[in-house]
């Protein structure tokens, strides 16, 4: 399994090899840091038993004074020399990892990618705060003729017979955004290993500077 954390950066076009127009999403993916490398560690959830492989690393800058000291001190064991902390630090299931061998303080960047794999997106959509039904369930509304005034983008009855309650799931107005996001077979279309860019065909869900998982299984 290859994977790396990065940011969403912006959409753009890109030629593919007929000389298509090709719509994709350039991801600013890693460099990430592996801190801590987990071999044969038992399971502690229940409906799991036996071992697991998995690799901890950390992605992002942010000043050392405001990192915790147990992180603080995954740090100074993986990489002694360096004065920042992480933004996040990240655990992923490596029992079958295609990257190649990296040990502790080592380095994951875009060059592990190559165009043409088939990836896993994840991200947190775009906030869009309370929302009525019209947006958030593409609800049609009321008519706009026959005496109706107010009632267009109203929901109408939310009523169950005999029942005298609201029936869970019943699509109503609320929250709307801010969901995590998962795309499956997206293909990366290009990586520039120099800038450690990604460019994945596609769109991909969140603003401009949202945080990215890109995974090939």
């Amino acid at each position: 399994m290859k994977f790396i954390l990065g940011k969403k950066e912006y959409m753009t076009q890109l030629f593919d090899e007929s000389g298509k127009v090709v719509p994709g999403t350039v991801v600013s993916a890693g460099p990430m840091y592996v801190l801590e490398l987990k071999k044969g560690k038992p399971s502690t959830t229940k409906s799991k038993t036996g071992t697991y492989d998995s690799m901890v690393i950390g992605y992002g800058e942010r000043n050392l004074k405001n990192v915790n000291k147990p992180q603080k001190g995954l740090i100074k064991k993986a990489l002694a020399e360096r004065e920042k902390g992480f933004t996040i630090i990240r655990e992923f299931n490596n029992k079958k990892s295609a990257l190649p061998e990296v040990g502790v303080g080592g380095v994951i960047d875009a060059s592990t990618f190559a165009q043409g794999d088939k990836v896993v997106v994840s991200s947190i959509s775009k906030g869009k705060g309370f929302q009525g039904v019209v947006k958030r369930h593409h609800f049609e509304g009321g008519r706009r003729s026959h005496g109706q005034k107010h009632s267009e983008r109203e929901p109408g009855s939310i009523g169950a017979g005999g029942k005298q309650r609201v029936m869970p799931g019943m699509r109503m107005a609320g929250r709307m955004g801010t969901d995590r996001i998962t795309s499956k077979n997206c293909i990366v279309s290009r990586v520039d290993a120099d800038k450690n860019l990604i460019f994945i065909k596609g769109a991909i869900a969140g603003r401009k500077g949202t945080l990215v998982e890109i995974v090939v299984k």
